[in-house]
């Protein structure tokens, strides 16, 4: 199969992820509070979370889920985009107000917000620049790096909302993985993503051109699967069934077995990371 033929469609975006979690009640009321997501449903198993409506977020409660090994692979950051500088103001100010910030960087591509939930997981709340500001190379390929982003000015744009706007989506996932490249492998030349930047140590891979849905990174050396507390899995969403039946016919090819499920296909793959895939 020739590479193009193996490209995603401009449209695909992230969908939900879900974390493991051993206290649903403490975690759900973090993603509430702090980062700003409604409630939309929840039971003893399971909390979802979302915007208007639109799920983001499901936490599968697991009171006996060991911490997550320090060299298992899974989850660096889980990133929720916001459609403006005014909404990453207010979940500053959020996140003063209730929690600690982590860290902040101007990307060249983004401004970005981190921080760590209650059980360890990584969070970044970001928005882009307008797409045509990216910065690129002369091989085309788009440039991010990581500057100083003053704070003060931020903040000074908060207009006071307590919960994420309209338009919030989860932008793209970072993974820790054991190997670049078997994530290349999979993520790429199976599955379709693009790969549009390099770091040392890192790679981040996106379709129509955005500037990462996928991040890896092997920073910290893991060498295991991802297991216990935190990435339980993300969800990939195509435009139309023709995606999804090219993205089973590839998939069926490779290493990765398939399952199906009610709307679509999970496919587990390297360091044991499920992802999911529907229209």
């Amino acid at each position: 199969m020739h590479a193009d033929e193996a490209t995603l469609p401009a449209e695909t975006h992230i969908g939900r992820t879900a974390l493991t979690v051993s206290n649903l009640g403490e975690m759900t009321d973090f993603y509430r509070d702090v980062v700003g997501l409604t409630v939309l449903s929840c039971d003893d198993t399971t909390a979802v979370l979302g915007v208007e409506g639109t799920p983001l977020l499901v936490l599968e409660h697991d009171p006996d889920a060991p911490n997550r090994h320090r060299s298992g692979a899974g989850l660096f950051h889980n990133a929720f985009r916001v459609p403006s500088r005014t909404s990453l103001g207010d979940a500053l100010a959020r996140i003063r107000e209730h929690w600690q910030l982590g860290g902040a960087s101007d990307h060249g591509v983004s401004e970005a917000l981190y921080l760590t939930d209650p059980e360890g997981n990584g969070i970044e709340i970001y928005r882009d620049y307008p797409r045509e500001d990216w910065p690129r190379g002369d091989d085309g390929r788009i440039r991010m790096g990581t500057y100083h982003l003053d704070l003060e000015p931020l903040e000074a744009t908060a207009a006071g909302k307590s919960g994420l706007p309209v338009g919030t989506e989860v932008g793209h996932v970072h993974l820790e993985v054991s190997s670049l490249e078997a994530f290349s492998e999979f993520y790429v030349e199976i599955l379709g993503f693009e790969v549009q930047t390099d770091v040392p140590a890192a790679r981040f891979v996106g379709a129509g051109g955005y500037h990462h849905h996928l991040g890896a990174n092997t920073w910290n050396h893991r060498t295991g699967p991802a297991s216990g507390r935190g990435l339980s899995w993300f969800e990939v969403v195509v435009p139309h069934e023709e995606a999804l039946t090219e993205l089973r016919d590839r998939t069926a090819d490779s290493q990765y077995g398939i399952t199906e499920t009610n709307d679509g296909i999970s496919v587990t793959g390297p360091d044991e990371i499920e992802v999911r895939f529907r229209v």
